[in-house]
Formats: C-alpha cells, sequence, structure tokens
C-alpha cells in the first residue's frame, strides 16, 4: 500500500546553488508527471525538488522507466547549470514543504559542502568495447594451435565425431574469449587509472540502463576532473584503432555511480 501524506517533496539533487548558468535564469524544467522542478537553497546549498503527495510507486514497469529517465534527465539539466551534483536515489522523499528542506540543508549543511567540494569538477563517464565476434574468431583460430587442430580435424570428421570435437571447439574457444575479454578490461584499468580517480568494471550483460542485453563485451565506469577528457580520449583512440574493436565512450554524467547515498 502506497503511504501518502499531506505535502512532501521529491528530491533529485543536492548542488551548490551559488552557481549559476550563464543566462542567470532560475532552474526549472517538468519533472516526473510533469510537476514543476525548482531549487530550494538555504545558505549557498541547494536541492532541487518537486512537490508530491505520495511516493511514486506502481506494477507499471513502462511508468517505472520514464520515471527513472525523467529523474536522469533532471539530475543531468542541475549539473549542467550547477555543476557536479550529488545525486539522490529515485524516490527519495523529504515529508513536509520548503521550509522542511531548508531546515534539512541547515542540519546536513557540513557533510554536503564536503561532498560538494569533494565532487567538484568531476564526472562520471562510462567506456563500452564491442568487438567483431567473427574476427576475434579467426584471430583466436590463426593463434591457437589447439583449436586450429580441432578445426582441421571436424573438416575431416565423420558426422558423430565431428559433433563431439564441435563440443571441444567450443569449449575451447569460449575459453579463449574469455581469456581476451580479461585482458582487454585489464589493459583499459591499466592505461585509465593514472587518468582518473575511481574504477568500476560493469556488468558486460546489461546495457547502460542496467537492463537488457548488451553486445559490449567490456563496460566500465569511472570517475575522472573534466580537465582529463582528452587525456582520456587518447587512450581510448589508442585502443579502437585495433581491427575489430569499437568503443562506445560517454558522458559527463554526473556521478551517479560514485557520489555518496544521501538520505533524507
Amino acid at each position: 500500500m502506497v503511504e501518502a501524506f499531506e505535502e512532501g517533496r521529491y528530491l533529485y539533487c543536492v548542488v551548490d546553488a551559488d552557481a549559476t548558468s550563464e543566462t542567470g535564469e532560475p532552474f526549472s524544467m517538468a519533472g516526473i508527471d510533469d510537476e514543476t522542478v525548482s531549487v530550494v537553497a538555504e545558505n549557498g546549498i541547494g536541492a532541487v525538488v518537486q512537490s508530491c503527495e505520495s511516493p511514486y510507486d506502481t506494477d507499471d514497469l513502462e511508468l517505472v522507466r520514464d520515471w527513472l529517465l525523467t529523474h536522469q534527465e533532471v539530475v543531468d539539466a542541475a549539473g549542467e547549470t550547477f555543476g557536479t551534483p550529488l545525486p539522490f536515489r529515485f524516490d527519495t522523499i523529504l515529508k513536509g514543504d520548503d521550509d522542511r528542506v531548508r531546515t534539512w540543508l541547515t542540519d546536513q549543511r557540513e557533510t554536503l559542502e564536503t561532498h560538494l567540494a569533494d565532487f567538484a569538477g568531476h564526472w562520471e563517464y562510462r567506456v563500452g568495447v564491442a568487438w567483431d565476434g567473427e574476427l576475434v574468431r579467426e584471430e583466436l583460430e590463426s593463434s591457437d594451435d589447439e583449436l586450429a587442430d580441432l578445426r582441421d580435424r571436424i573438416d575431416e570428421a565423420s558426422e558423430g565425431t565431428a559433433f563431439l570435437l564441435e563440443k571441444q571447439y567450443d569449449s575451447r574457444i569460449r575459453d579463449l574469449r574469455q581469456a581476451r575479454k580479461e585482458s582487454l578490461t585489464s589493459r583499459l584499468r591499466e592505461n585509465l587509472e593514472p587518468l582518473v580517480r575511481e574504477i568500476d568494471v560493469l556488468d558486460s550483460h546489461q546495457n547502460v540502463l542496467g537492463e537488457g542485453s548488451s553486445d559490449e563485451v567490456v563496460q566500465v565506469a569511472f570517475l575522472a576532473h573534466e580537465e582529463r577528457e582528452a587525456d582520456i580520449g587518447t587512450v581510448l583512440d589508442d585502443i579502437a584503432a585495433e581491427p575489430g574493436i569499437e568503443v562506445r565512450f560517454t558522458g559527463p554524467w554526473p556521478p551517479y555511480s560514485f557520489a555518496p547515498e544521501l538520505d533524507a
């Protein structure tokens, strides 16, 4: 059962409210369910919020996806306006009005100021590496004697024997692909670590939204200062120059994966 309340504020993120956009216009946009999003500020720290009267809870997965995307869009826009934000997890709500938000900002001021200063100028970036599966198979077959021998024996074997040899071939190439994936991951990590503050290897079976499948064999997320973008791009260009390798580099994003979890 969804808990309703008389008045609440849905929290998107915390920002440095003294920072402003180039236009100087007040921050305002449509949020979840088209509610107006605004900034409630106290002593230079701002909470990006919208009014609500209950948690956002539903069994409609498509609606949940829309809410999550809107949450992300608002945090992204706040980051463009105020600099690196501290995002809240989805459906974080303070019961009460704007004064309750100001009280919370006052109570948490020291912690929030520390985190905002620590993350200033740092953003989350994501890299996905995909490869040409057929080209990789050909390369492995040409460089691994066991795999090449299995291929030759399969071509000359009877149907029953060929079936058993195919099983051995599939197992061998699966192991070699895994080894190559681990080598690529290690190389990516070693080359990026001098340029970034934190790095995480992600589940490559999921896409960047954490759902569905992806053709990327390696995915990493990292936190880096915006001034290192060019150096990071050079590292990725070197990897992308290899035959059959495609590198997808996205960002800057608010530090969704690296910011501290904020409780309200």
